[in-house]
């Protein structure tokens, strides 16, 4: 389990949109992804270059902090 001090923001979302958004499990259509979102839940910014098979494996990747950071959008 990630603390929430250990939790990085999204660094896409701060440069593009100027948001500081913690960086959280999410998924789409091409699977589980490292990203952030707004408060509602709707998604903001993928930051993960990696797509993951299951959920649990993004969260190990984000607690383990083994995965590579997007840094275009």
């Amino acid at each position: 389990m990630t603390s929430t001090l250990d939790i990085p923001n999204g660094h896409l979302a701060y440069r593009e949109l100027g948001l500081t958004l913690p960086v959280g499990v999410l998924c789409s259509a091409a699977g589980f992804y490292l990203g952030t979102s707004d408060e509602t839940g709707f998604p903001v910014s993928r930051e993960s270059a990696e797509y993951f098979t299951t959920h649990d494996q993004a969260e190990q990747a984000l607690a383990s902090g083994s995965w590579t950071q997007r840094l275009r959008a």
